[in-house]
């Protein structure tokens, strides 16, 4: 019996091992320039002309000039840089909440919209949608949010580093990066196997069932769905495009899975990176999860839309 649940669970570890290689390698291949790209552009300062040239659109949502440098950064790296610059600016809770939200939503929106478009999605949908859902939220927030106490803790100071020391930096930062990737992507590929090898995943589909209906979402993508929300999208991504690849998951449904990931995902480790600088965790969680249903379920509108002129004009009209 134990031999026999040994050489199942070697079986799962060797079929995702190939898999766990090549999705790296492809995550690697998108991310490492897009970063470089962006480390020659905050080095410069360019990123930084950028953003003064958005900072007027940031006012209709309570927001300071300089939010504007906070969510192009975003845009443009990770969620760890916007937790940084926000602890410099002490800005005042509500504000915070409005700005972190903005950046929860289309952080390193670039590299991680690439990733959706491997599962079918449209690339430039997936980059406008995370954009005006970013500003949608901010923009309710501001209708809604009650005053809140005190500022933004500081932190991190962004030090003027020579080009050197400043590429090195990144450097290193991008194998760490690699790393973590190659580690956390096996891991979930193995436990998807694992999952699936030993009957867990019919049981987490069927767990989940009744909430993927409130998001308008299918049970087969609850495993692309928990491990987008629980550890990012990228993850969340590398485990469908595993269930597509496999005939598991169809186009339809991942693409709709992907509206829904693309403005809620992460909701565990990056509210947590905020709650250590004094901002409330269920504000940074409850309206992503709210317009994420909203994007799928109007995107499930649209599929209907579509469908129905195309069954009109397939009637024919019987002759006289």
């Amino acid at each position: 019996m134990v031999n026999s649940i040994f050489g199942r669970f070697k079986k799962c570890v060797l079929l995702a091992l190939p898999r766990s290689w090549k999705t790296t390698k492809w995550l690697a291949k998108i991310t490492i320039p897009v970063s470089f790209a962006v480390f020659l552009l905050d080095y410069s300062g360019l990123l930084g002309t950028i953003s003064n040239y958005c900072a007027p659109a940031f006012m209709y949502a309570g927001l300071p000039g300089e939010a504007a440098l906070v969510f192009i950064t975003s845009i443009f790296t990770n969620i760890y840089s916007v937790v940084a610059i926000i602890s410099m600016l002490g800005l005042p809770v509500r504000e915070g909440i409005i700005l972190a939200t903005m950046c929860l939503i289309s952080h390193g929106f670039i590299i991680e919209s690439v990733v959706l478009r491997k599962t079918g999605s449209n690339l430039w949908r997936m980059l406008g949608l995370r954009l005006m859902m970013s500003f949608v939220a901010a923009f309710l927030l501001n209708l809604i949010l009650p005053e809140f106490e005190g500022t933004v803790k500081g932190g991190i100071t962004k030090e003027n580093l020579d080009f050197v020391t400043a590429f090195t930096g990144w450097f290193m930062l991008m194998i760490k990066m690699t790393v973590k990737i190659l580690l956390l992507v096996t891991a979930l590929m193995v436990m998807q196997k694992v999952f699936e090898e030993f009957g867990i995943l019919i049981l987490i589909n069927r767990v989940l069932k009744p909430l993927m209906r409130i998001f308008g979402l299918s049970p087969e993508v609850s495993m692309g769905w928990f491990v987008g929300n629980a550890v990012g999208l990228a993850y969340g991504s590398a485990i469908l495009i595993e269930q597509v690849h496999e005939g598991q998951v169809t186009t339809k449904q991942a693409d709709l899975l992907n509206h829904h990931l693309a403005v809620s995902h992460s909701q565990l480790e990056d509210p947590l990176l905020f709650l250590a600088i004094g901002l409330p965790m269920l504000w940074l969680m409850w309206p992503r999860i709210i317009l994420a249903m909203i994007a799928v379920w109007l995107r499930k509108l649209e599929h209907q839309l579509r469908q129905e002129p195309a069954e009109l004009a397939s009637v024919r009209v019987p002759g006289r």
